[in-house]
């Protein structure tokens, strides 16, 4: 599952949220939230857990092919 880098960004600067402080919220490690940030892809889970703790859909957060599929 790839989330959209720039829409993940931009809605972690919009509630002025770190990446620590979005791993903590989300249950994920620090190193997911970097290497996602960066444009890797991730589990539906994964993907899931960082939407709930920003409180978004995760369709939001997700690539256009992505959200396509779901």
């Amino acid at each position: 599952m790839k989330i959209d880098r720039v829409k993940l960004i931009a809605e972690m600067a919009r509630q002025n949220i770190g990446v620590k402080q979005l791993a903590d919220k989300a249950g994920v490690s620090r190193v997911t939230i970097s290497a996602v940030r960066c444009g890797k892809s991730c589990g539906h889970n994964t993907a899931l857990h960082i939407a709930r703790a920003l409180g978004v859909d995760m369709t939001e957060l997700l690539e256009v092919e992505e959200r396509e599929k779901v």
